[in-house]
């Protein structure tokens, strides 16, 4: 009678469970693996003859079937070597013992160690939710494995070892530290940069409120220094936060072996030549890509009218829905994509537009400036100027503020959107739909008339109406005031000077 073991896949960043059945019956010797497996999972068969044997086992002269249900479901990767191997040792009797409480997961080398595997936090959650909570997993993957709460994890080393565990019980689950307890430390600090008060105010409240923001100016002025300095004003991750930035990069292969959890907010800075599929995810693997690595982080695009223009205009739906869904023929998969966009620019081709050196003609700066359209624009809540410093306040000696300080600003107005919309799917000010602005953006009178004019004059679009809305509560919130007063609506509407300077 054929046997079952439990294993496990993903799809995006969801695990879903696998039932690996083997059977073992009369007739000529074959190997055949049925159940919508790629070429890495029909490879198993000579991965799992060949470590069998090199483990001291016995590999079974008969008609051996492995099915991989759910049978509709596309199964990608190596992460079914061992629960493969495992139900071949139990449906030929080499092995007696009960396996139905455990998940095995992991790759088999040939001499029989477990390799690591893919995805392993996301298959771990998947589990956990569907009643599983004990793992069999290569000690590669022990750390990641074992962040997640209410599982048992047992890393082993190779075959062997996961057999003797199985008849003695003799092992004790494995955890790892803390992970909330590990300190993030950054070797940069906004008190280096000197001067650019206007510009620092800007990225203050566009930290705040989780808020998209481009810089530009002539080279040389600091952009790029400003944006890497971004992530230490930033609020710590917290525990769920950092799951979630785990699980993309356990799918994508790029998590540290050595501490697993993702503690530090993602900061990506592709470079300008990077493909839309490198920006937005996808490929044969479905993939994330650089927009979804920089989950609850920072996207920063430095040379943005560099990029490929449809690379940019790629960008659209994904920061309006915080999400991204990638289809192709082998499947569709949706990764989580909830990031801060920095961008920096030339304003023009010499970059020396609003410095008083340019060189380039009206037609030239237009057609430069005419890759960022205008819907991409409308997503974008500020533009910040950086301009170049006066000799005379580079060498003043004056000390500037540090990061410490604005992140305990920016943290104080973290916590009140926290309790603002606790029971919400969203955290943050940049992140509220029109229900929320609705509800959470109310203006008194006087303010109404005013933002009424405003939208009038200068002939706003519903989008960045709410834009400037949103930016008012953050900056009502930096102050601590429960309405949104004229002095917020004013300087919301001053970030969006650059559609008047520029373009």
């Amino acid at each position: 009678m054929a046997i079952k073991v439990n294993s496990a896949a993903f799809t995006g960043v969801e695990g879903i469970m696998v039932a690996v059945e083997v059977d073992i019956g009369r007739g000529l010797p074959s190997f055949n693996i049925v159940g919508l497996g790629d070429i890495a999972v029909k490879e198993s068969k000579e991965r799992v003859r060949t470590s069998l044997i090199n483990s001291g086992f016995e590999f079974p002269v008969g008609r051996i079937t492995v099915n991989l249900a759910p049978a509709d479901v596309k199964k990608e990767g190596c992460l079914f070597d061992l629960a493969i191997a495992i139900g071949i040792l139990k449906e030929s009797g080499q092995i007696t013992m009960d396996i139905d409480d455990y998940v095995f997961l992991g790759e088999l080398s040939l001499r029989g160690e477990l390799r690591a595997i893919r995805g392993t936090l996301p298959i771990i959650i998947g589990g956990i939710e569907n009643k599983f909570n004990k793992f069999i997993i290569p000690i590669s993957n022990s750390i990641e494995a074992s962040l997640v709460k209410n599982s048992e994890v047992y890393p082993f080393e190779t075959l062997k070892e996961v057999v003797s565990y199985l008849q003695y019980k003799d092992l004790m689950p494995f955890y790892a530290e803390d992970p909330i307890s590990r300190t993030v430390k950054y070797n940069i600090d906004f008190e280096e940069v000197i001067g650019q008060e206007s510009v620092k105010r800007a990225i203050e409240v566009a930290a705040a409120g989780n808020h998209n923001i481009i810089l530009y100016g002539p080279p040389g002025t600091g952009k790029t220094m400003l944006a890497e300095r971004i992530p230490t004003i930033l609020p710590d991750l917290s525990y769920e936060e950092s799951l979630e930035c785990t699980k993309v990069y356990s799918v994508a292969g790029e998590l540290n072996r050595e501490y697993n959890l993702i503690s530090n907010r993602p900061f990506r800075s592709p470079h300008h030549t990077a493909s839309k599929i490198a920006l937005i995810g996808g490929g044969s693997k479905l993939l994330p890509g650089e927009i979804s690595l920089a989950h609850n982080g920072i996207l920063y695009l430095d040379e943005m009218l560099e990029f490929n223009k449809n690379s940019l205009e790629a960008l659209r739906q994904p920061l309006e829905n915080r999400k991204v869904k990638i289809s192709k023929s082998t499947g569709t998969v949706e990764y989580p994509c909830n990031f801060m966009l920095v961008s920096s620019l030339n304003p023009c081709p010499c970059g020396n537009y609003g410095s008083g050196n340019c060189i380039c003609t009206d037609y030239e700066r237009k057609r430069y400036i005419k890759k960022l359209s205008g819907p991409l624009m409308d997503r974008i809540d500020i533009f910040a100027f950086v301009n170049k410093l006066n000799f005379k306040d580079i060498g003043n000696g004056k000390k500037e503020e540090s990061s410490k300080l604005i992140k305990k600003r920016i943290e104080r107005a973290r916590e009140l959107q926290k309790e603002r919309f606790e029971g919400l799917q969203i955290r943050t000010n940049g992140e509220m739909s029109s229900s929320e602005i609705k509800k959470y953006c109310v203006l008194k009178e006087k303010e109404k008339v005013f933002i009424e004019k405003v939208y009038n004059k200068f002939n706003f679009s519903t989008r960045v109406y709410h834009k400037v809305l949103k930016l008012a509560r953050t900056l009502a919130d930096l102050e601590g005031k429960d309405l949104i007063g004229e002095q917020d609506l004013i300087e919301a509407i001053q970030y969006r000077r650059f559609l008047s300077d520029v373009v």
